[in-house]
């Protein structure tokens, strides 16, 4: 058994993380503690199966980051302007979940830049999204991973953020397999967070 689950790490470990992330989520007044104390579990275990990949300048990823950032700004944007012609109370969801679970003080951005950004990244794209290149090739590696991190996402209940996790997924693990540098993804995703949370917040 336990040759099996070191060869099969994501039968373990994708429950590990989906029980980790509904713990996160039960209770809002700790959220930020039990959040952060997850990502730092998942980055962990990733660390130590998976080799993190850097292959790119520091200004390349300065620079694709910024773009691609702002491409996952806009393809979230715009999908939340689609869902205004639904009947769906798609406003209200959204500024309910952003008052609810959004960074609102310096401390919440420090641990988003510096633990759980890194940490989502590396566990995601870093670790699942390479572990299921042992089961499937190519594209439905990027996929699966996003499906993946979108489920972890929706046990929040904000379906609406399980959809923009799986948009995103699927840009930064195809960013993953084409340039191999995790800083560039570590920085793209903080430009959309700051896009997100602090210029141009959605439901404001």
């Amino acid at each position: 058994m336990f040759t099996f689950l070191k060869n099969h790490k994501l039968i373990l470990f994708i429950p590990v993380a989906l029980f980790l992330y509904d713990l996160a989520f039960q209770d809002t007044a700790i959220f930020w503690y039990m959040y952060t104390f997850s990502i730092l579990v998942l980055m962990s275990i990733a660390m130590l199966y998976t080799k993190i990949l850097d292959e790119m300048p520091t200004w390349k990823s300065l620079i694709y980051g910024i773009v691609f950032g702002s491409l996952i700004y806009g393809l979230i944007a715009g999908g939340f302007q689609l869902m205004h012609w639904s009947p769906l109370p798609v406003e209200r969801s959204v500024q309910s979940f952003l008052n609810t679970y959004a960074p609102t003080s310096i401390w919440h951005y420090l641990l988003l830049m510096f633990l759980i950004v890194p940490g989502e990244e590396i566990f995601w794209r870093g670790f699942v999204q390479q572990e299921l290149k042992k089961y499937v090739s190519g594209k439905w590696t990027i996929f699966l991973s996003s499906a993946l991190f979108a489920l972890a996402i929706g046990i929040s209940g904000f379906w609406l953020g399980a959809l923009a996790g799986f948009a995103a997924g699927l840009v930064l693990g195809g960013l993953y397999e084409w340039k191999r540098s995790m800083p560039l993804l570590i920085i793209t995703h903080l430009v959309m967070i700051v896009l997100l949370f602090l210029i141009a917040p959605l439901a404001a």
